[in-house]
């Protein structure tokens, strides 16, 4: 029964698995797009006018972003940590790695206190110190 066994040409296995990528990031992009960062074009229209919801949400959650940095970088106690913040539609996701357990408290802290954030998604990681 082994004399069965079928042998995979490396270069077919290698063309099958970039296609199994390519699908995953084509599937990746179309599930969330409304992470994406959507910028303001220089120009003489209002902040607003002429803007469809998803480029008005994208400034928003720009602006959010920024304010939740500033934030961080002004507590003392998380200086020199780690920490990634991403939103979309006013909830704010902390990644990164951090020193401990009490920093990733702060800065969930220091994000929920910023104006306009909604939810503060915690996904943030302990870095072992040795």
């Amino acid at each position: 029964m082994l004399a069965y066994i079928i042998r995979v040409h490396p270069l077919a296995l290698l063309n099958m698995l970039n296609g199994l990528m390519l699908l995953f990031f084509v599937i990746l992009m179309t599930v969330s797009p409304c992470c994406s960062m959507a910028t303001a074009e220089m120009g003489t229209r209002k902040p607003g006018e002429g803007m469809n919801a998803t480029e008005r949400d994208g400034n928003i959650d720009g602006a959010i972003t920024a304010r939740v940095k500033e934030a961080i970088y002004n507590e003392p106690s998380l200086k020199g940590e780690e920490v990634a913040i991403e939103t979309c539609q006013g909830k704010v996701r902390l990644t990164g790695a951090v020193s401990s357990i009490l920093i990733m408290e702060k800065a969930i802290e220091v994000a929920r206190r910023v104006e306009g954030v909604k939810e503060v998604k915690d996904e943030m990681q302990f870095r072992w110190q040795y």
